[in-house]
């Protein structure tokens, strides 16, 4: 009997606390189901949610203050707008850069194929650079890797005296380096051997690869023309007058035509940069003088001070300097980047553009 009873609240106690996880149950929501990301259904550019009203964004919302498109970032808005431009640390960022550039580090020698070299010379260079600019295309490599190897090159050879048959050698484990910096997935020490055809052997490569290195002291990045290029591109688009796009790729176009010359390596980079910019803007527009309030204000540059590389680089492109290198003029020939070195600028650039005072008046 006692046993019988027993079991009986046993059984009743059970029952209990069945029901009350079954209350428990009830009050908590109900677990959301997961869905294979392929199963997800296809929504409209207009977030909707039926439970949540609130959650309906339409196209019109996403119009920029100044009337711009919808989905056009930069449509009507100005670099204050856009947090990806660090507006606030903008000018301490240009500034520190400015103050990189001019490191004896950081700079190669001016003249040095002429005090360090007694093997290589100006045009053995350029044919290097020429071909490196090619090996960056194969590899699909990004422009600062491109602009970084040449950086490391020149800044070697300021003060290492090397044979000719090293300087293809150099070159690879130096935009090995520079891939390894820049590129998400960098080409291996196999590919850089192998588009040398087999040339230098593995081992070659990575003692190179060393030695540049700790010459370097392993400090790897460096201000470069694309690093200002950017900044400058931005500041000559003048809201609209210059087609951004176009004034892009010709600035870039232009500033990789300066890498080829030897004689563009006595300028900083911001001086190549912007001297790039107001040719650009020539090429695009012979109407109005290429350089504007705006661009003294953001490069910190007046016009006669641009003179001379301005010159230079104009040479570049009318093809009286460097006619034998023809893999940057090949590359930017493409459809991909508007067939910019297609366009040609005036022979001569008039001498009221190169005139402080013409920019003044704008």
């Amino acid at each position: 009997m006692a046993d019988k009873e027993n079991c009986s609240r046993l059984t009743r106690a059970a029952a209990k606390r069945a029901n009350a996880s079954v209350a428990a149950a009830e009050r908590r929501p109900a677990k959301r189901k997961r869905v294979a990301l392929a199963e997800l259904p296809k929504l409209s550019n207009a977030l909707s949610d039926s439970s949540s009203p609130n959650l309906v964004i339409s196209k019109s919302k996403l119009k920029s203050k100044k009337g711009g498109k919808a989905g056009d970032v930069n449509v009507g808005r100005d670099e204050s707008d856009d947090p990806q431009l660090c507006p606030n640390y903008a000018l301490d960022i240009y500034r520190y850069l400015r103050s990189m550039e001019v490191e004896a580090k950081r700079r190669p020698m001016a003249g040095y194929i002429e005090r360090s070299q007694t093997d290589v010379n100006p045009n053995m260079r350029g044919i290097l650079v020429d071909w490196l600019v090619e090996v960056a295309e194969e590899y699909k490599l990004v422009s600062d890797t491109l602009y970084l190897t040449v950086s490391y090159i020149d800044r070697y050879l300021s003060f290492n005296s090397v044979s000719r048959q090293k300087l293809q050698l150099i070159g690879v484990s130096a935009m090995l380096i520079a891939s390894k910096y820049e590129e998400i997935s960098p080409p291996h020490v196999e590919d850089f051997c192998y588009i040398t055809d087999n040339t230098y052997t593995k081992r070659q490569v990575v003692e190179m690869e060393s030695d540049i290195l700790k010459f370097l002291n392993f400090e790897m990045g460096n201000p470069t023309v694309k690093t200002f290029l950017r900044r400058f591109l931005k500041a000559g688009h003048e809201d609209g007058e210059y087609p951004s796009l176009l004034l892009e790729f010709m600035g870039s176009y232009l500033g990789e035509l300066s890498l080829l010359d030897y004689k563009c390596v006595q300028f900083l980079p911001s001086v190549v940069a912007a001297s790039a910019v107001f040719v650009a803007r020539f090429t695009i527009s012979q109407e109005n003088p290429p350089w504007s309030k705006k661009l003294r204000q953001c490069t910190g540059y007046k016009v006669s001070e641009l003179k001379e590389c301005i010159h230079l680089i104009h040479d570049l492109q009318m093809n009286r300097r460097g006619s034998n290198l023809v893999a940057v003029r090949e590359k930017y020939k493409q459809h991909r980047f508007k067939f910019v070195s297609s366009m040609v600028p005036p022979p001569v650039i008039p001498a009221t553009f190169l005139e402080d005072f013409g920019a003044q008046v704008l």
